[in-house]
C-alpha cells in the first residue's frame, strides 16, 4: 500500500542522495509511519538549494511528489493553477491520503482524492483562529489574513467532518468534534525510546542555563525572555538563555530584531543568545546541557513537540497554560504552567525551580514518564491501529506486529 502525505514543510535532496527537511519534526513523523506502508510519497514544497543542514529521512521507502516552493498562502494561491495538475497526478499515484493541517494544499488534494475514490485521514496540528490576536499585520494585510484564516478554518473542519481525524492535544480535539463525531486525541512527538535521558537533577552549578527551542515569530511569546533574564539576575540568579530556532518570514525577522534589541536594553545581550536553527539530530542531545526549559508561547499551538523533547532530555519545563498544553503538562507534576506568559511569571517559575530541589526532581522524573508514554513508536502504533480499523485497511505484516505490541492496545 502507498501512503501519500500532504504538508507544507520544505524538503530538498542533499548531495549524498538523502531527502532532508528544514526543521526535522516532520521528517521524524514520516519515519514513524513509513514501516506501515510499502511506499510513502510526500507532496511537499521542494527547494532547489539546501536550507541549512536539515534532518534526513531515515526510511528507504519514502519519495517525493514535488510542489513548487512556497512559504505560505501568499505564495501558494497565485501558483494554484500550476499546483493542481501535480496534485491530481500525486493523488492518482497513491492508495491512501493523509493531511497535516492547517496547510493550504490539503483541501485541494482532498477534492482530488474524492474524485478518484481514495480514502483519507487527517491530523490537526495547529489553530489559525487562535493565532489572530498575535499576528503583527495591520490594515489591508490584517483583513486579508482574517479572510484566509476563516477560509482555512472551514477547510480544516470540512476535512475533519469527512475522514478519520486526529488532533494534537485536547483543545484541538474538542474544537473539531462535531455532532457526536469524536476526533481522536493525539500527540505529535520527535522522540524515540532511546532518546530519554537518565539524569535525576539539574541546577547543580551556580549558573542556571535556560533553553528555549521555538520558531521565532510573534506567536511564540519570546519577546518577554530578555526581561525575564534581567529579573532573574536582579533576584540573585546567575541566568543565561539560548534561543534555538529559525525565523518565520518577515514577521520572524522583525521579532528576532526585537528580541535582540530587548536584550540590549535590559543589559543582558551577553547572556541571551539567538542560536538559529539546529538540525534535530544535533538538537536532541543538546537539551542535556541545560538546567531549565522555558516556552512562554501564546494561543494557537496544538502541543509543541519541544516540550516532550525537553522532558526526554531531563529538563524541568516552564510553559504557558494555553491551547492543548495543559493536556500534556500538569502544573507542579511534570512542569510549571504560566497563567500569564509574562517576564515576571517566567522569572518567578525559574526562581522556584532553582530553589526547590524536591519540586525540580519530581518534575524531571514525571517528565521522563510522560516522554516514555509519547514516543514516536507509541504514537504511530496508536494512530495506525485506528486508521486500519476505521478504514478497513491491511497494513504491512511487520507493522501489524507493532500494532499488536503497542502499549495502546485495547485503549
Amino acid at each position: 500500500m502507498t501512503l501519500g502525505i500532504v504538508y507544507h514543510m520544505p524538503f530538498w535532496r542533499a548531495s549524498d542522495g538523502t531527502l532532508r527537511e528544514v526543521e526535522g519534526s516532520f521528517a521524524r513523523y514520516v519515519d514513524s509511519l513509513a514501516p506501515y506502508f510499502d511506499t510513502v510519497v510526500l507532496c511537499v514544497p521542494v527547494l532547489d538549494q539546501p536550507r541549512g543542514q536539515g534532518t534526513a529521512i531515515r526510511s528507504d521507502n519514502v519519495r517525493l511528489a514535488p510542489l513548487p516552493p512556497f512559504d505560505g498562502p501568499a505564495q501558494f494561491y497565485p501558483r494554484l493553477p500550476m499546483m493542481m495538475p501535480r496534485l491530481l497526478q500525486f493523488v492518482r499515484s497513491v492508495d491512501l491520503l493523509h493531511y497535516r493541517v492547517p496547510t493550504p494544499a490539503a483541501v485541494f488534494a482532498s477534492a482530488c482524492a474524492r474524485l478518484f475514490g481514495r480514502p483519507e485521514f487527517v491530523l490537526v496540528v495547529g489553530d489559525l483562529r487562535a493565532l489572530l490576536p498575535s499576528m503583527p499585520y495591520r490594515g489591508v494585510k490584517r483583513l486579508l489574513w482574517r479572510a484566509y484564516t476563516a477560509f482555512e478554518e472551514r477547510n480544516v473542519q470540512h476535512l475533519a467532518d469527512g475522514a478519520p481525524t486526529f488532533a494534537n492535544g485536547e483543545a484541538l480535539t474538542l474544537k473539531h468534534s462535531r455532532g457526536g463525531r469524536a476526533i481522536i486525541q493525539a500527540q505529535t512527538t520527535t522522540i524515540d525510546a532511546g532518546a530519554v535521558n537518565e539524569r535525576t537533577d539539574t541546577c547543580a552549578d551556580s549558573r542556571v542555563r535556560m533553553l528555549t527551542v521555538s520558531r521565532i515569530d510573534p506567536r511564540k511569546g519570546l519577546r518577554v525572555l530578555p526581561e525575564a533574564v534581567r529579573l532573574l539576575i536582579d533576584r540573585g540568579i546567575d541566568a543565561t538563555l539560548d534561543i534555538v530556532g529559525g525565523v518565520v518570514g518577515r514577521p520572524g525577522e522583525d521579532e528576532r530584531g526585537s528580541i535582540a534589541e530587548a536584550a540590549r536594553s535590559f543589559g543582558v545581550a551577553d547572556r541571551v543568545s539567538l542560536a538559529g536553527p539546529v538540525p534535530l539530530d544535533q538538537l536532541l542531545p543538546r537539551y542535556r546541557a541545560y538546567d531549565v526549559f522555558v516556552l512562554p508561547t501564546l494561543p494557537g499551538e496544538g502541543i509543541p513537540r519541544v516540550l516532550l523533547e525537553a522532558m526526554a532530555g531531563g529538563l524541568p519545563v516552564v510553559t504557558s497554560r494555553v491551547s492543548g498544553i495543559p493536556s500534556l503538562v500538569s502544573h507542579e507534576d511534570n512542569g510549571l504552567l504560566l497563567d500569564s506568559p509574562s517576564a515576571t511569571a517566567v522569572a518567578d517559575a525559574v526562581v522556584r525551580l532553582a530553589h526547590d530541589g524536591a519540586l525540580r526532581r519530581q518534575i524531571i522524573s514525571h517528565g521522563y514518564d510522560t516522554a516514555r508514554a509519547h514516543t514516536l513508536e507509541a504514537e504511530a502504533a496508536r494512530m495506525m491501529r485506528d486508521v486500519s480499523a476505521r478504514l478497513g485497511l491491511t497494513l504491512r505484516p511487520s507493522a501489524a506486529r507493532q500494532l499488536t505490541d503497542s502499549p495502546f492496545r485495547g485503549a
